[in-house]
């Protein structure tokens, strides 16, 4: 019961199909695939900036010893 063939997956696909419409389909992962563009550059965003803090800070840090 627990087994799903390759006749499972695609009548599940073609009930989707039926059920959402092509057109809600590609619009759906479109803006999951933007969500996930978005996801990456703010976690690179995030290190290039961190990496950037931290650089800053020891800079700070080591002229107020002075």
């Amino acid at each position: 019961m627990g087994n799903i063939g390759w006749t499972g997956i695609i009548i599940i696909a073609i009930l989707i199909v039926i059920l959402f419409g092509k057109g809600k389909i590609s619009s759906i992962m479109g803006d999951l695939a933007k969500g996930i563009k978005s996801f990456k550059k703010g976690m690179s965003d995030e290190n290039t900036s961190g990496d950037d803090n931290s650089n800053n800070n020891s800079d700070n840090s080591n002229s107020e010893n002075k």
